[in-house]
């Protein structure tokens, strides 16, 4: 994880300070990229205490196509009951911890303009790489430009496209804004979980996560616990086990998914801008 560590360095030591929505402000820089190697480890920060369960409980949530809050606090995962509450959102919820058309609406239930009949890009996707692994449109998609204002919070990972050759699946994620002290990790962890489900499925072996960030930022008020993780040293990264009962993606449930080796510094505390 030495080049995200690289990469909070670069915002402190090169960035520019700039009002944002949230009325808090951030340290920016523009256009990063990193690559990680299933084959070195599962890139879990170990720096500080990565929420893993949380990891787990979004994705699974994100894949299942919903779009209650409830159903990802039942996982024990918190981290939308802000958006969920916010102000400029609860007006349009169509029921308590209605989120709107969030990720995984956008991923299992796109509407199209021309048919009643829903899109489901992830099976799609899977069904391509099955057929046809040499494609290049297999291609899943949050970012929806009509139905914005029907979510409680725009896509910020908003695109991923995955890649099959010599029998090894990659996957390249665009993130147009990135929190990358808080969210940036989990990101990392969470696409790199897809990417290990997605070749378990598929019959391949996981191989790059590619990450492509946008606007990359630090939050004015995050300084310091970016400076205490700066000074610590990162240990060896660890394994990720997957059920080897599980053969499709859609039938993953928290249990099957463990962390193994993870060995980390103390959790770093900071607030989330909502």
């Amino acid at each position: 994880m030495k080049q995200y560590l690289d990469l909070l360095k670069k915002i402190l030591d090169e960035g520019t300070d700039r009002p944002d929505r949230t009325g808090i402000g951030s340290r920016a820089i523009f256009g990063n990229l990193m690559r990680f190697n299933m084959a070195d480890g599962f890139p879990a920060v170990t720096t500080k205490k990565l929420a893993f369960e949380v990891v787990k409980a979004e994705l699974l949530w994100f894949l299942s196509g919903s779009s209650d809050n409830k159903k990802l606090q039942e996982m024990g995962c918190h981290i939308w009951d802000g958006n969920a509450n916010a102000d400029y959102w609860k007006p349009k919820a169509k029921f308590e911890g209605d989120l709107g058309r969030v990720y995984g609406v956008q991923w299992r239930n796109w509407k199209s303009p021309y048919t009643d009949v829903p899109i489901d890009q992830l099976k799609n996707v899977l069904e391509t790489l099955k057929k046809n692994p040499n494609d290049r449109r297999m291609i899943i998609s949050a970012w929806n430009p009509a139905e914005l204002d029907m979510m409680a919070l725009p896509p910020c990972h908003l695109l991923f496209h995955f890649f099959a050759i010599d029998g090894k699946l990659s996957l390249l994620m665009y993130q147009r804004s990135c929190d990358t002290f808080l969210g940036v990790p989990f990101n990392i962890a969470s696409y790199s979980l897809l990417l290990h489900m997605v070749a378990r499925e598929v019959g391949m072996v996981p191989y790059e996560f590619v990450h492509i960030l946008g606007d990359t930022h630090i939050y004015l008020n995050h300084f310091d616990q970016v400076k205490e993780q700066l000074a610590r040293q990162p240990y060896a990264l660890p394994k990720i086990w997957l059920n080897p009962e599980i053969k499709n993606v859609l039938d993953f449930k928290m249990e099957d998914i463990k962390l193994e080796n993870y060995q980390h510094h103390p959790t770093i505390k900071a607030p989330m801008a909502v």
